[in-house]
């Protein structure tokens, strides 16, 4: 069972090292539209979508290693302070029953406006703007199937182990 937790770890790794690379594409991009626009006089709205579409892309593909390397939010009134032990069974309690189920429902209930998007190639966001606005929506089901994969990594890992008391 640990070995389908490491691939399954492998998959969101393996897309944080491709992705992160958007960071300074992006902050790259935004430079270039700046100067464009203040030094040169020249704007263009699908590079300022563009922007929006790379950090779109980095935050959504992204929160499945954030969750890996466990540096997502978490609201730790009571947990701080609970043994190992508590800290897991909050762990697994927080999968099974909150997690999973609520990326379930965010994959149902976008699914069909995603494929909408697709069934018309949905068009740019603003006019001139990039025309892909089915790409950028199908980042929520991706973002659903990555979160809900590394969950599962994550809770194997807690069945898996031994509980320290």
């Amino acid at each position: 069972m640990l070995r389908v937790a490491d691939a399954l770890d492998g998959i969101n790794r393996g897309l944080a090292h491709v992705i992160r690379w958007l960071a300074l594409l992006m902050v790259l991009a935004q430079f270039a539209i700046v100067v464009g626009r203040y030094v040169f006089g020249v704007n263009s709205i699908a590079a300022q979508e563009s922007v929006l579409y790379m950090h779109s892309t980095l935050f959504m593909l992204a929160a499945g290693y954030t969750l890996l390397v466990d540096k997502h939010v978490r609201v730790d009134v009571f947990y701080a302070g609970l043994s190992p032990r508590g800290q897991r069974r909050i762990d697994i309690f927080g999968h099974v029953f909150l997690l999973l189920p609520s990326m379930t429902a965010l994959l149902y209930w976008s699914w069909p406006s995603v494929r909408n998007s697709w069934s018309i190639l949905e068009g740019p966001i603003a006019v001139g703007g990039i025309e892909a606005v089915f790409l950028l929506k199908s980042l929520i089901p991706a973002f659903c199937v990555l979160i809900m994969l590394q969950s599962v990594a994550l809770l194997i890992r807690l069945l898996c182990e031994r509980p320290a008391q």
